[in-house]
């Protein structure tokens, strides 16, 4: 799946799913340690500022929205990320 525009054809979740799968798969810290700094801001600009601010204090609340980083509207705005890194290592 090498066209850029099929990757557009996929779910938030899905291109969460493919691309977290991947990252564990090869071991890419890099990829998934950046998925945790962009969550507060993703949380942010989904409207939720009060879990943007937290997260950005404590380390635990960032690892239960590493988990929950592929559903529902966090997911919607970290889809350029997502996209950009399976079409990277595609």
């Amino acid at each position: 799946m090498a066209d850029g525009e099929q990757w557009e054809q996929l779910s938030s979740k899905e291109l969460h799913d493919r691309a977290v799968q991947r990252a564990v798969r090869h071991g890419d810290i890099r990829f998934l340690w950046r998925l945790l700094e962009q969550i507060p801001a993703a949380a942010a600009a989904a409207g939720d500022i009060g879990e943007s601010e937290a997260d950005i204090k404590y380390v635990l609340p960032m690892l239960d929205d590493y988990v929950h980083s592929g559903e529902g509207r966090i997911a919607e705005v970290l889809r350029p990320m997502y996209i950009e890194y399976l079409a990277e290592h595609d």
